[in-house]
């Protein structure tokens, strides 16, 4: 069984994370969504609520037969690949400023455990400018996110900031 882990914040999981989610599930039987407890970064969702968030935006997304995990982590990037017996790191890319800091990240993982590939997946075009934190900006400012995120995301943002 090929497992992948697709790791990251989601605060909020937007439609652009759902893309990559999506196409990710072509190349593993299993993908595991690594949701991290990033303290550092100070998410607006709890950790609860972002997997909530996640399970609920990929129940509809079951493809090509791929079983879809929810899965937290607090350790390393690639302690959490071996804890869920990931072969596989998928990482979505929006723009070229998002690859050198990605490029350095394989490095470190790869030195630290060669087995584990990292795969880039590029967001579709429609979902390249989408970014977890302008959303939030966007929505604290009763702007509509409508068009980057499902609508249990939106009705949790509108709450968030009311």
């Amino acid at each position: 069984m090929r497992i992948g882990l697709y790791p990251g914040t989601f605060d909020p999981v937007t439609l652009g994370h759902l893309d990559i989610i999506g196409r990710a599930c072509a190349m593993v039987d299993r993908l595991v969504i690594g949701v991290a407890i990033n303290r550092d970064k100070g998410p607006l969702f709890s950790l609860e609520e972002r997997v909530d968030m996640i399970q609920t935006a990929c129940a509809g997304l079951q493809k090509h037969g791929t079983e879809i995990v929810v899965h937290p982590f607090e350790n390393l990037l690639i302690d959490a690949a071996r804890d869920v017996g990931a072969s596989l790191i998928v990482r979505g890319l929006r723009a070229v400023s998002d690859f050198e800091y990605e490029y350095q990240m394989v490095g470190m993982n790869r030195a630290l455990d060669d087995s584990v590939e990292t795969v880039f997946l590029m967001a579709d075009a429609q979902h390249q400018a989408i970014a977890s934190k302008l959303v939030k900006e966007i929505a604290r400012l009763n702007g509509d996110v409508s068009k980057f995120v499902t609508p249990p995301v939106r009705a949790a943002l509108q709450q968030k900031f009311r």
